[in-house]
């Protein structure tokens, strides 16, 4: 799928079915000239359903289906027969899928599990029939209920992909090839910034048959908080994640001071964001000789006294078992 085929947040129109009316027949047939009423009740209206959907990943199904309405309920007949329901409306959505009322912006409820259904929009209930309103006293009603009008209401969906560890890094840190060299994905690979225009998923197969999935989103740059760049757009898709890898390429000027400006860029688009646990790994470390890299760990030590650091190389293939069991550890700690 390319990038322009990633969308991850959508405006929808829906509006669930009108009830169906009640009838007002009476009854009549050979020898029986006042039979009393027998209007049956008008069918629901069509509900609106979200359905969750493992094998989407994108709400580009969505993106040219804006109006979505389920059908209306049949009115009520004679011999006392209830009007058919509306047809219901079932859109399917990719598991993360956060649904909030456009007006209040008020998050109404997600989508975590796949076939988990949700009413979006309910169908008015059918009105009753003159069949119930009869009585000792009024024998003959000739009057039933309406049907009840659906709802209408404008929602967003939005989507944030679901995965066990996040990539945070400035753009051609290396989240990409990490993320190719860890798992089956393909991500896109250049020597630019911003080769990456959309999170890529993949599964990091562990020990005993075990994996667990890693997320690379696209880079942040320092004033991504305030929209500048991709990264704020995308720093949605690693609100879930339980455990943030930094990755800081060995060749950066001042590694804690790049660190510094990731962590602030979370802190200011969610504060809660920081409570997730944190992993640094220095990248593209096969630059380095053994000499440099002992005096950039004791300078590591220093600066990153609370916050676990380890050496790898995506391209030479090191320390990325090391880096595997580290991240293992951390999710199930």
């Amino acid at each position: 799928m390319t990038e322009g085929n990633f969308v991850d947040y959508v405006k929808i129109y829906v509006a669930s079915g009108k009830g169906g009316k009640g009838s007002t027949h009476l009854h009549r047939e050979k020898f029986i000239e006042k039979g009393g009423p027998d209007g049956g009740d008008g069918g629901r209206g069509g509900h609106v359903y979200l359905v969750g959907n493992k094998g989407l990943w994108t709400l580009f199904h969505l993106k040219f289906a804006r109006h979505i309405k389920a059908g209306h309920g049949g009115d009520g007949g004679s011999a006392r027969s209830t009007g058919a329901d509306g047809e219901d409306k079932f859109i399917e959505v990719p598991l993360g899928t956060v649904i909030r009322d456009k007006e209040t912006n008020e998050v109404l409820f997600e989508i975590t599990e796949h076939g988990e259904k949700k009413i979006l929009a309910k169908g008015g209930k059918g009105g009753l029939g003159n069949w119930h309103f009869r009585s000792s006293t009024n024998q003959t009603p000739r009057y039933a209920q309406p049907g009840l009008q659906g709802e209408e209401l404008d929602v967003i969906l939005e989507l944030k992909v679901l995965a066990d560890v996040g990539l945070v890094g400035f753009p051609n840190a290396g989240k990409s090839t990490l993320l190719s060299v860890l798992t089956s994905a393909k991500p896109k690979i250049a020597d630019y910034p911003f080769t990456t225009l959309k999170p890529n998923l993949g599964i990091v197969a562990y020990r005993d048959y075990q994996s667990f999935v890693i997320a690379d989103i696209p880079g942040i740059i320092e004033g991504a908080a305030e929209g500048k760049g991709l990264g704020h757009y995308f720093l949605r898709h690693i609100e879930r994640n339980s455990t943030l890898l930094f990755l800081v390429p060995a060749d950066t000027e001042d590694i804690k001071k790049e660190y510094d400006i990731l962590v602030d860029e979370l802190r200011r688009y969610n504060p809660e964001m920081l409570d997730k646990d944190r992993l640094v790994a220095i990248s593209k470390c096969d630059m380095l000789d053994d000499e440099l890299k002992a005096e950039l760990k004791e300078q590591l030590d220093e600066e990153f006294k609370d916050i676990p650091y380890m050496f790898i190389s995506s391209v030479a293939q090191q320390g990325l078992v090391e880096l595997k069991d580290k991240l293992w550890q951390m999710l199930n700690s």
